[in-house]
């Protein structure tokens, strides 16, 4: 039984705290958390696990293997780096860190200790964005672009841009669905409250192909969308996360292009477009808790000595593309170049 603690006990704890009690092969020992209200609340839902609000009992613990945290992204580095140098596993909420040198530290600490370091990308586990990786990778043809749209009237906050706070679950989702990897990114937004982050941004992402991604974030609409369009040279995608049932829809239509040479034999190509109609289908799609999920393959990560889908790495490139993407925030909209080279697994 691989033992676990939990750091937080705030708005997604409750959530680690109950599928990692629910998890083969786990067994929750501790919750850590600096308010005793919330502890009390584990105490009463959870009788046989123990509740702390001191975290460095969590590292002197024996029994604990791995300590999953769900804190705010300003204490991830600190509270992970001190994990994993007491020598647990970790599992940490997204995004990994709040820049990229501290995320690849994180990196560098757990692979010279052998250690698992698993992020938070929950979207990644769900039953659609994995149907949304097979298709894209085995029957779009060539990836055209990658728009997507995540907007509410949401919650501001104040330690965070809103492309900290929602742009991260598109990024991940991005980085586990394209097989490309973005090598530069531009982005605008505002705020509209004097003093804190934006609450609206826009991001464009550039590769090496001729494919261009589009995010668009935003606290500020009226409604709640949480859409994403994928084209491809043979086949489009529709994945609409708030669909109860199809949120996955396959479109067998888009443009078909030809260049010829001109008979006068000059070096230019007329381009012929034509446009290609069929059939719509919704694919099945795997309705297990998406968390669930994750936490299991953290859990057999350790016991086996493999490393997750979520790693290090792949925290690592997302906090790469949203520091890029502040920067570019702060110069009205400047590419800013990723360095891929570095941020590659």
């Amino acid at each position: 039984m691989i033992g676990i603690g939990v750091v937080g006990y705030g708005y997604w704890g409750p959530n680690l705290v109950r599928n990692f009690s629910e998890t083969a092969g786990a067994k929750l020992i501790s919750v850590c958390d600096l308010r005793l209200e919330r502890l009390s609340a584990v105490r009463d839902r959870y009788p046989a696990v123990e509740i702390t609000d001191d975290f460095e009992a969590l590292l002197r613990d024996p029994r604990i293997d791995a300590i999953a945290i769900a804190t705010p992204v300003s204490s991830h580095f600190r509270l992970a780096m001190r994990a994993l140098m007491a020598g647990k596993h970790v599992f940490v909420e997204k995004p990994i860190a709040s820049t990229v040198e501290e995320a690849q530290r994180l990196v560098d600490e757990a692979a010279k200790r052998r250690l698992v370091l698993a992020v938070d990308h929950t979207f990644i586990h769900t039953g659609a964005v994995r149907k949304l990786r097979e298709i894209v990778q085995d029957g779009l043809g060539e990836v055209y672009y990658y728009d997507s749209v995540r907007v509410n009237l949401g919650l501001f906050q104040h330690d965070v841009s809103v492309v900290w706070d929602l742009a991260v679950h598109d990024l991940s989702i991005m980085d586990f669905v394209l097989q490309e990897k973005a090598v530069a990114v531009s982005a605008t937004g505002m705020s509209h409250v004097a003093g804190e982050p934006e609450n609206i941004a826009y991001l464009n992402l550039f590769f090496d192909s001729k494919l261009i991604a589009h995010v668009h974030v935003n606290w500020l609409a009226p409604v709640k969308v949480r859409r994403t369009l994928i084209g491809g040279s043979r086949k489009m995608i529709v994945y609409d996360d708030l669909e109860p049932s199809e949120k996955i829809k396959v479109y067998d239509k888009g443009i078909t292009l030809n260049g010829n040479p001109q008979k006068n034999g000059e070096k230019v190509y007329q381009m012929l477009v034509g446009y290609r109609t069929g059939d719509m289908w919704a694919p099945h799609l795997n309705v297990t808790e998406a968390l669930a999920s994750e936490l299991r393959q953290f859990v057999d990560c350790i016991d086996r000595a493999e490393t997750p889908e979520a790693d290090g790495q792949a925290g690592l490139r997302v906090v790469r593309i949203l520091e890029a993407a502040t920067l570019s925030l702060t110069q009205r909209g400047r590419v800013i170049e990723l360095e891929q080279a570095r941020c590659v697994a």
